[in-house]
């Protein structure tokens, strides 16, 4: 017998005849599980545990192609032995390999002695580490999706010459299967992970900017202030030139901090029950954007209650105002009002913060509190910033248990804010119908 074999899918029998009841209720069962959303690693067990009497198996893996084919990296593999040496994130070369073949031309390939085929290719990494494993045949089949090769269904045994006609249509059978739930799970897993990896980068990237461009303005504040020598007024303007725009930055390494600890699930209440209003959130955060607030040349107003306690998290609540205060001041008109708002409700508080300016089309609010949105018309367009403020305020108002608002009449004001429940625990408990 042959080392080394392809054959065509096309040259093998009708895959789903010819088969007992028992082998028909297994494919049937494996039917459900891929009709249940079943996770990859649910699957391939389940396949492993239930077809090892049809065909034989000691292995059993998937591996997806990665950057265009060029790679093929192992995804999940079961087996009856430990240790598994070719596991879950080995990754090869696939040019000059046995398995561009499958992957270019669809066949399945069977190989009848491993140990025979690692003499013969000496340099495949993958066949010595299943030759130390003990695997003596394989059998790999291509997961095939809309005529896209996605990846590589992998059956193996530890004798040799393990796999013939009918262990080829039932491997073929199962990666009809299989393939479309397989590949689905696969894309929403490297979504996931490389949302992962794309907040831990905005987080790194960000506080690694924070530290130098602090210590800039820092730097700036004591040139502007005297403490090595007076400034002729010409460099006096150039040194604030610089501060302004190192506050820009700073503005813009903010929201990227408060949205990489969103997208980090790093946000977690840390509740207090005697928070003042004015003192602990709205005038810390104004202090914040002073630089901001003083170029627009804003004025801002308050109003609020006389008693201003709220249960609340501070931190957090403190990011929301300097978001929403922020926005008021960068879209609102040069040297307009700014206006802050503390009310309370028969359920709790409403905090809105209301500018004089251009506002916002009506047909444009469902824009707005969503991430990276920003709102298109020639006034608002043009001013700078994230398009991620505002969803970090509804994140952080709804996490909290309430509700955002906003408001706008355009080309003379507009207004955002929030409602938001007291206590917060108990309106979390009953969430849904706080607001209702």
């Amino acid at each position: 017998m042959e080392i080394l074999r392809f054959i065509d899918p096309a040259s093998v029998s009708d895959l789903n005849a010819g088969w007992s009841d028992g082998e028909l209720a297994v494919f049937d069962a494996i039917n459900q599980k891929v009709a249940a959303a079943e996770s990859i690693e649910q699957i391939i067990d389940f396949v492993f545990d239930s077809t090892r009497s049809m065909s034989p198996c000691d292995r059993i893996g998937v591996a997806f192609f990665e950057e265009n084919g060029r790679r093929v990296t192992s995804h999940y593999a079961k087996a009856l032995y430990h240790p598994l040496l070719l596991a879950k994130g080995y990754s090869e070369d696939l040019r000059g390999s046995s398995l561009e073949g499958v992957l270019d031309t669809g066949r399945v390939r069977v190989i009848n002695d491993l140990d025979a085929y690692f003499r013969r290719r000496p340099y495949s990494a993958s066949t010595a580490l299943l030759v130390r494993e003990g695997v003596r045949s394989s059998m790999t089949c291509p997961l095939a999706v809309d005529d896209r090769r996605v990846g590589l269904l992998f059956r193996s045994a530890r004798i040799p010459n393990a796999y013939g006609e009918r262990e080829v249509r039932m491997h073929l059978a199962i990666a009809e299967r299989l393939s479309q739930a397989i590949e689905k799970a696969y894309r929403i897993e490297q979504l996931a992970a490389a949302n992962r990896a794309y907040g831990e980068m905005l987080g790194f990237v960000s506080h690694e900017l924070k530290s130098p461009l602090a210590s800039i303005v820092m730097d700036v504040a004591t040139l502007t202030e005297g403490y090595y020598g007076e400034l002729a007024e010409p460099q006096r303007e150039k040194v604030q030139r610089v501060a302004d725009k190192a506050n820009y930055l700073l503005s813009l390494i903010r929201d990227y901090l408060d949205l990489a600890r969103i997208e980090g699930g790093e946000l977690a209440l840390d509740l207090s029950n005697d928070v003042d209003f004015m003192e602990d959130i709205a005038l810390p955060a104004a202090d914040m954007l002073r630089p901001q607030i003083e170029e627009r040349g804003s004025r801002l107003t308050w109003q609020t209650p006389e008693n201003q306690r709220i249960h609340c998290d501070p931190a957090l609540l403190k990011v929301v105002m300097v978001n929403l205060i922020g926005n008021a001041v960068k879209y609102g008109s040069e040297n307009g009002e700014v206006r802050v708002t503390l009310a309370r409700t028969p359920r709790g508080i409403t905090v809105a913060v209301w500018n004089e300016g251009p506002g916002f089309p009506e047909n444009e609010r469902p824009r707005l509190f969503r991430k990276f949105s920003r709102i298109p018309t020639p006034t608002l367009g043009k001013r700078p910033g994230t398009g991620v403020g505002l969803y970090t305020v509804w994140r952080i108002v709804e996490l909290h248990g309430g509700a955002v608002r906003a408001e706008s009449e355009a080309g003379r004001w507009a207004s955002f804010g929030f409602e938001m429940p007291q206590p917060i625990m108990a309106a979390i408990s009953k969430k849904g119908d706080a607001f209702a």
